[in-house]
């Protein structure tokens, strides 16, 4: 799972109601607990740990990606994939690396 800057993001007068429903903390608790409750190792990406901008198949990692670029496209090898769910591939690689 991912660390987000929850309070940042409450900041954000556009922003703040919709995460306030969201009830992010509940449901990174109820994450622990059910990894917990299964045996399963639950890790934490650091909120600075670049995952929309690294690519997923080279390792090449962007300097600059605004929110608006919902596509990523790598500068190095080409590839063209969803920026969501380019940063998921990253994130289920994160706890092998390091």
């Amino acid at each position: 799972m991912e660390t987000l800057n929850i309070k940042g993001m409450m900041k954000n007068k556009y922003l703040s109601k919709a995460i306030a429903k969201q009830c992010l903390y509940e449901l990174k608790k109820q994450m622990q607990y059910k990894c917990e409750f299964n045996g399963i190792e639950f890790i934490e990406a650091d909120k600075w740990y670049p995952s929309s901008k690294t690519c997923s198949k080279c390792g090449h990692i962007k300097p600059k990606l605004s929110l608006s670029e919902r596509t990523y496209i790598c500068e190095k090898c080409g590839c063209v994939i969803d920026r969501d769910y380019n940063a998921s591939i990253n994130l289920s690689r994160y706890g092998l690396v390091g």
